[in-house]
């Protein structure tokens, strides 16, 4: 027996805020009756999705694959959390649930390759914040076991879109091992789907910076780069030592820190180097080479001027943010948001992310960035494959998300236009096929205070 649902798919609580006035206010003097009358609402924090038990088809929408053709009016079908068949005019199971969303487009959950994601709720107040260990090696580090899974910025972000996240520690020279998460689960084990997705190295500068906020002369920033790189050199060639000795004897002592090198070595798990300005980039690659070790650049800002370098040696590129600053006084006011079509160009693998200065509250903006740089130059799929199937593929996890083919995770997003586009609502998600709760505290504010509006609306209502 088939089931027929039909949009929107959400509780009142997932997009009120977004109807017109008038049909807002109706909704809200219904609801508010209701909650006189039978208490049915509480302000509780959002319920992961239970596990999908019968067969889910979405029918008539517009299906954005991203890794081949676009379906209009097609069908998705996806049982037991993975996408069994796309397309149109499929044969459906008999116990399936058919979801009409036709005029709405489906996208693959985006995902974001920056962030502190479930490490750091509120910047500026330290108990909050558990991203950095003391000491500068801490290879050993794991950010996805201090991952939590009731952050506040989760549901904001998944609101958005986006539905999966690199997380990722900070400080020293080598932060710790980030890991790849999705946005919807009771434990850091739900959550993580990749959990050593790369080693964070914070790539020392190069050359001296002229800037109001630094102290010290040019010789002294030149004497700090060269112990920074003698000791990262060092780091890794004992690594390699403790490798050669563990290898060549299973009973050799077991030290922790340095067997969390061991995979970085073997090539299993990349050296993801924070580095900015092209002699960084240049000193990374060099590096890479010469220890045999697999790279992804982060941040970027200075790829465009290493691209014969980056792509002789296949080494792709997460740009940190499209909306930020230029670096230069010379730079053009816009050359951050061409970037990415300039790197689209030149051929370099690259992916989008969102600028982690600003911390995992600013990750539901992802979209924007590659709508920017969508406008600024960058083709419409690529900009899209920027935030999905790009960036499942340089970290390594393409084979289980990124675009919807069969046999891929159904973590998805319904929507009313472009993802892209700044004026779309996200009206359904799913995460490896369990729906997902799109209400967020932003929208519990908006409720909140738009109570307070038309609370004598409401009043004269009841009465």
């Amino acid at each position: 027996m088939q089931r027929i649902t039909t949009l929107p798919l959400d509780s009142y609580t997932t997009n009120l805020g977004f109807f017109p006035m008038l049909t807002r206010r109706f909704i809200l003097i219904t609801f508010v009756y209701s909650l006189l009358t039978s208490q049915v609402f509480s302000a509780v924090p959002e319920v992961p999705g239970a596990k999908q038990d019968h067969p889910i088809a979405l029918t008539g929408g517009i299906i954005h694959t991203v890794s081949g053709k676009t379906i209009s009016g097609g069908v998705l079908l996806f049982v037991d959390g993975k996408i069994v068949a796309i397309g149109q005019d499929l044969d459906l199971p008999e116990d399936v649930e058919v979801i009409d969303v036709k005029g709405k487009y489906i996208f693959p959950g985006l995902i974001d390759a920056n962030s502190n994601m479930g490490l750091v709720e509120i910047n500026a107040v330290r108990s909050t914040k558990d991203e950095r260990e003391t000491g500068n090696f801490n290879p050993n580090v794991k950010a996805h076991v201090a991952i939590n899974p009731d952050s506040e910025i989760i549901p904001t972000t998944r609101s958005n879109g986006v539905l999966l996240c690199l997380t990722a520690p900070s400080g020293g020279v080598i932060s710790g091992q980030s890991a790849v998460i999705q946005l919807d689960g009771w434990t850091y084990e739900d959550l993580t789907i990749r959990p050593g997705a790369g080693l964070h190295v914070n790539w020392p500068l190069m050359a001296a910076v002229s800037d109001w906020q630094l102290t010290g002369s040019a010789k002294d920033a030149a004497n700090t780069r060269d112990k920074d790189m003698k000791q990262l050199e060092e780091f890794f060639n004992t690594a390699r030592r403790y490798d050669a000795a563990r290898t060549n004897n299973p009973a050799v002592k077991i030290d922790l820190k340095w067997e969390a090198m061991r995979e970085v070595l073997a090539g299993k798990i990349p050296v993801i180097a924070n580095a900015e300005n092209a002699n960084q980039i240049q000193a990374a690659v060099a590096f890479s080479v010469r220890q045999k070790v697999k790279l992804i650049i982060s941040g970027g800002y200075d790829a465009i001027y290493c691209t014969d370098l980056l792509k002789k040696h296949d080494i792709p590129v997460i740009l940190g943010g499209v909306y930020r600053t230029p670096r230069r006084t010379d730079d053009f006011y816009d050359l951050p948001y061409e970037i990415p079509s300039l790197l689209e160009k030149a051929g370099v693998r690259f992916c989008i992310a969102s600028d982690g200065r600003f911390g995992a509250s600013m990750v539901r903006n992802l979209p924007f960035h590659a709508g920017t740089a969508h406008a600024y130059g960058l083709s419409m799929d690529v900009a899209l494959r920027s935030i999905t199937l790009s960036t499942a593929e340089i970290l390594g996890v393409d084979h289980q998300v990124g675009s919807l083919e069969k046999g891929k995770d159904a973590t998805l997003v319904i929507t009313d236009g472009n993802i892209l586009d700044i004026r779309t609502q996200v009206e359904a998600a799913f995460i490896q096929g369990r729906r997902v709760d799109l209400s967020d505290r932003h929208k519990k504010l908006h409720y909140k205070y738009d109570q307070r509006i038309n609370r004598r609306a409401v009043e004269q209502a009841v009465k």
